[in-house]
């Protein structure tokens, strides 16, 4: 059985946090909802076309979409502090989170 690390609310209750791990950029609509709420700097708009070459699937979809030029990427997911703000937030569920092992 592997232990997570966790933490303490401040009314004593134990909370495992719960980090980000991946983002879905094909799902992302870039409402910037994510960004907002973000307590660290995990999270960086940018053009879809830097990531298009990244992909090996077919994402041909990004460049059909000329309403919504840009999309979320991770800028700093070491900085996350596993709050999962971005996941309450996301309307297009773009997130994956888990707990780090100690």
């Amino acid at each position: 059985m592997s232990e997570f690390v966790t933490g303490t609310t401040f009314g004593g209750t134990v909370w495992t946090p719960n980090y980000v791990s991946n983002l879905n950029q094909k799902t992302c609509i870039a409402c910037g909802r994510c960004f907002k709420v973000c307590p660290r700097d995990v999270f960086n708009l940018i053009d879809k076309d830097e990531i298009v070459e990244e992909f090996d699937d077919d994402y041909g979809d990004f460049e059909d979409d000329d309403d919504n030029s840009m999309v979320m990427s991770l800028k700093n997911p070491d900085d996350c502090i596993g709050c999962e703000a971005c996941s309450k937030v996301c309307p297009k569920n773009c997130f994956t989170h888990q707990h780090k092992a100690i």
